[in-house]
């Protein structure tokens, strides 16, 4: 941190549809971009894909003039498919997530029964990130720091004064991710979220979602670290380890599990490419029968 300005520009585009904020990220000297979790559309209702957010992204870069480098995953996620690899195709960037997606291509591509081509070493992504590792944007460093406990791939991006941490927390008064999913863990992201709350208080932070929590109008996605450590609902109610993994773990059993997680996953698991055509040339996306319900 320094007491200079922060140099680093950050412009969202907010979904409706999956509750997601998707970021573009640059250095105004040098017109370097990175990407952060953008959507690709999808209604389930017709199995039609789209690209109308990629490329609203697309058309933002082109009149701004940047130079997109990099498409970064905070996890893989179970709201919404991944536009990643629309945008490099049409982009010169490289794609980017935590190292611990083999873990998570190793749990699901059985379940959906991948093609035995289908390679479960992170192969499907031009980079997989450890905890500390750097990524050059311009002028610009950004910092990764690992933060699994929603899911194992989990992390988040450090820039300057501001950090993009996917699912592992909400606005302050719509609390904290869930760590029901397989890999997931309530203790292991209530760490991951004291390690996001010893950055600087007036770091920003750029959340992946806002569901707006009740009395609320408006869509938010940008808070602080001291936001959320002083009003945090979750933090507040169960502000030790022990009170908020039984917390956790007791609410998330009566989630029901997100509205696109069986198609999502086919495709952000593949680094947001479709899957391979079957013989008659059409592509597909699997429902597994009775894998995702609830145990009582």
């Amino acid at each position: 941190m320094t007491d200079t300005e922060p140099s680093i520009k950050v412009k969202a585009f907010f979904d409706t549809v999956t509750f997601t904020a998707q970021y573009v990220i640059y250095d105004p000297k040098t017109s370097a971009a990175a990407i952060i979790d953008p959507v690709l559309d999808f209604d389930p209702a017709s199995g039609t894909i789209s690209t109308k957010h990629a490329d609203e992204i697309l058309q933002y870069g082109k009149d701004k003039g940047l130079d997109f480098q990099w498409v970064l995953e905070t996890h893989a996620h179970a709201d919404h498919l991944s536009a990643a690899h629309y945008l490099v195709e049409h982009t010169s960037a490289k794609t980017g997530i935590g190292a611990g997606i083999t873990t998570v291509q190793s749990t699901f591509a059985p379940v959906f029964d991948f093609e035995p081509e289908f390679a479960v070493d992170g192969s499907q992504f031009d980079r997989l990130f450890a905890d500390g590792d750097e990524i050059p944007l311009g002028d610009l460093t950004i910092k990764v720091l690992a933060t699994p406990g929603h899911t194992p791939a989990c992390i988040s991006y450090y820039v300057e004064n501001t950090v993009f941490i996917g699912d592992t927390l909400f606005m302050p008064d719509y609390g904290s991710a869930r760590a029901d999913f397989p890999g997931g863990d309530a203790a292991t992201l209530f760490s991951s979220i004291q390690k996001l709350l010893s950055l600087p208080e007036e770091t920003e932070i750029y959340l992946c979602h806002d569901y707006k929590a009740p009395g609320r109008d408006e869509f938010v996605w940008k808070t602080t670290v001291g936001e959320q450590k002083r009003h945090n609902i979750h933090l507040l109610q169960y502000p030790t380890e022990a009170d908020y993994v039984a917390f956790r773990n007791q609410r998330d059993k009566g989630l029901s599990m997100p509205r696109l997680i069986l198609p999502s996953l086919q495709i952000n698991l593949r680094g947001g490419s479709l899957p391979p055509a079957a013989d008659n040339g059409i592509q597909y996306l699997k429902l597994p029968l009775n894998q995702f319900s609830k145990k009582s």
